[in-house]
């Protein structure tokens, strides 16, 4: 049977309206936005908020704000590729139950082993289980503390191993993030408030159950996998089984096996095998040109393992070594360039393609619209582009 074709032209359509940057596509507010995107990448605080502003009409930082701190309907949480997300709070125990138990049991081993290496105690896992208890215990009865304040409370965490003696990236790794690594993706702790600006991360962590009123729901493996599976097919459909599989961080057979069970379409990607729900499988029509620009390790750049068709040949210029995306510049479904800071605060377009003056202007109107909305605060990315690393070093020279 011939499979049916799904070009670049039709993916790109899914997208503009999927992920909510067409006009007349806009998410109503925050949480819909991040629900529109299954999660947001939330390693970058800054991240968050330039993702929403990129989708919401007439954001503002307290929409989300409220949405994390108070309402409590957004939540931070280590899940996939023990990667920091922004996850909706009906998403939460999909997240955990899929992706979120691999990297607790993940980082629990290594994190032992760490501790016998290091001559701490020869027993890392009890070590660790009494840290994580300890830890629980600092937190009961809803209080927040930093990481720094559980360190001082709890002299077992002022512990560290040292990594590459005698070069020039080597030093001490302290053992006091990494406990609440294990108890974040374990569901035991979360990130509460943040003791800093929206530009910065200074969290607090507190007990699950007392942020959000109720331990996480329970959900199988199976079952979580297999929803956001389904949810990153409503999303980024149609993609590949490598897709999946990157971003889930998991293995091609729990990508198969949720493919099974879901009754997936299989459709041409121009020669590669890709993948639809069965309720999702007819032709999307165009939709009018459409601009946009995302900040570094925006959920849409992020979202494919294989990024050819919307990247081209802009991989180098815009992502660093190990795959983590600078702030980009979006025409027509396709990344042609990317935007920066000056010293000044102003937001500065970079096209690495001409784009025709319609796509030019738009972007141009779009970066003096991020300006103004920026007020002169400056965002530093944990991730710039190494282009813009590049020519603002030859600017300086």
């Amino acid at each position: 049977m011939t499979l049916r074709a799904i070009d670049a032209t039709e993916r790109s359509a899914r997208l503009a309206v999927r992920h909510r940057l067409a006009s007349g596509s806009r998410a109503a507010d925050p949480v819909d936005a991040a629900a529109s995107m299954v999660c947001l990448h939330g390693t970058d605080p800054a991240s968050v908020y330039l993702s929403a502003w990129a989708r919401v009409d007439d954001f503002g930082v307290p929409d989300l704000d409220a949405a994390l701190y108070e309402d409590r309907t957004l939540v931070r949480h280590l899940s996939m590729r023990r990667t920091l997300f922004v996850f909706p709070r009906e998403v939460l125990p999909y997240a955990q139950a899929g992706a979120s138990i691999r990297v607790a049991a993940a980082q629990r081993r290594a994190v032992a082993k760490d501790v016998e290496r290091a001559g701490i105690h020869v027993d890392g896992t009890r070590w660790l289980a009494e840290a994580g208890e300890r830890v629980l215990e600092a937190l009961a009865d809803g209080r927040e503390a930093t990481s720094t304040e559980l360190k001082t409370q709890i002299p077992m965490l002022d512990a560290s191993i040292r990594y590459g003696e005698g070069r020039a990236w080597g030093g001490k790794v302290a053992f006091a993030p990494r406990v609440l690594t294990v108890l974040s993706a374990s569901g035991r702790v979360l990130r509460a408030s943040n003791r800093a600006g929206w530009r910065t991360a200074r969290p607090t962590w507190t007990t699950t159950e007392s942020w959000l009123g109720a331990p996480i729901d329970r959900v199988s493996e199976s079952d979580g996998t297999r929803r956001l599976v389904a949810l990153w097919l409503r999303t980024f459909g149609p993609g590949t089984e490598a897709d999946v599989k990157w971003w889930l961080g998991t293995t091609v057979r729990a990508v198969r096996t949720a493919f099974a069970e879901l009754g997936v379409v299989e459709v041409d990607l121009g020669g590669q095998i890709g993948y639809l729900l069965p309720d999702d499988a007819d032709a999307v029509g165009a939709v009018e040109p459409w601009g946009a620009l995302l900040p570094a390790l925006d959920p849409t750049t992020m979202g494919w393992f294989d990024r050819d068709w919307y990247l081209g040949e802009y991989r180098p210029q815009l992502f660093d070594s190990t795959g983590n995306a600078g702030p980009t510049a979006w025409w027509d479904g396709r990344i042609v360039g990317t935007w920066w800071q000056d010293d000044a605060g102003e937001v500065i377009l970079h096209l690495l393609e001409d784009v025709g003056s319609e796509g030019a202007a738009f972007l141009r109107g779009e970066a003096e619209r991020l300006g103004a909305w920026l007020g002169g605060e400056k965002v530093l990315p944990r991730f710039p582009t190494p282009l813009s690393k590049q020519l603002k070093g030859s600017a300086g020279a």
